[in-house]
């Protein structure tokens, strides 16, 4: 697609405002976007840290957060943009606990876990390249693949959120072509969301970033599907406004082409689908995807 600015689609579900400490954001800036571009619906997922130190931890509490999503919901909402509270959690096996405990007493409409880089991770820029040296791809990914495939299996949230990111801190030491020659370090991450019926993410930003592709690519969402997956969403993860909706239709794109005829999300009730506009699911070539 030449024009990465998406336009006329019902969703977009990975949004950080300046609730998050690494967006400047304000929400109305996104509402307002949304509403001159089309995009009916989004999802407000800044950022919840949970290791003491990490850059969301304590940055914004939960009072405030759901107090101005709300706000602007109530405000946006009737010039046609539907906006939900939303949360990105940070996960890891150490603070599994703590993530299930918020959880329990913090009520979201939305929730994306993703794995981040931890204080002491080798893929920081100080480290990524010793740690990379003599190893295997299999030995590079294995920190982050570990605790992606225990986040997928956990149940706790409503979708993995970019499940391949790593790509991007292992750039250029680790080539997006090595990924694509090694399918099978998927296959735990992707049995394990099917398993707990956790929707795989589509995440555009990778299109803007160096690697090019989606977080994951689509011969992974492809393989998703094969193995049963019935469930994906996709998000801009936008952190500045200029990225808003950015290839989104390229998200909604790959999951059509893997056979997704609907997305799925949640609305703080049970889960909803999104069918896929028709112009995405007919596309150039012909029909995609088919209803689930």
């Amino acid at each position: 697609m030449t024009d990465r600015q998406a336009r006329d689609l019902p969703l977009d579900a990975h949004l950080h405002t300046d609730l998050s400490p690494d967006s400047d954001v304000p929400i109305d800036d996104y509402a307002q976007a949304a509403l001159e571009r089309g995009i009916l619906e989004l999802a407000i997922t800044d950022h919840l840290d949970f290791e003491p130190g990490a850059p969301a931890f304590g940055y914004s509490t939960f009072a405030d957060r759901e107090r101005i999503v709300r706000g602007a919901a109530e405000r946006w909402g009737p010039r046609g943009v539907t906006i939900r509270f939303g949360v990105e959690l940070t996960y890891d096996r150490s603070w599994e606990i703590d993530i299930r405990e918020h959880l329990a007493h913090h009520a979201y409409d939305f929730t994306i876990g993703s794995v981040h880089d931890r204080l002491d991770s080798p893929y920081h820029p100080a480290r990524v390249r010793g740690w990379v040296a003599g190893r295997s791809l299999a030995e590079i990914v294995e920190p982050s693949f570990v605790e992606v495939e225990a986040a997928a299996r956990s149940g706790l949230f409503d979708a993995l959120g970019h499940l391949d990111v790593v790509k991007r801190y292992l750039h250029p030491h680790v080539s997006t072509e090595a990924f694509a020659a090694a399918p099978e370090l998927y296959e735990p991450i992707l049995r394990a969301l099917v398993e707990s019926g956790t929707a795989l993410e589509i995440n555009t930003s990778g299109l803007r970033h160096p690697i090019g592709e989606t977080y994951p690519p689509a011969s992974i969402i492809s393989r998703f599907r094969e193995l049963g997956g019935r469930a994906v969403s996709v998000g801009s993860d936008a952190h500045h406004r200029e990225h808003f909706g950015w290839a989104l239709a390229d998200g909604y794109e790959r999951a059509a082409e893997a056979g997704f005829g609907a997305l799925t999300f949640r609305r703080g009730e049970g889960r909803v689908t999104v069918p896929m506009p028709t112009a995405i699911r007919t596309g150039p070539n012909g029909p995609h995807g088919r209803s689930l």
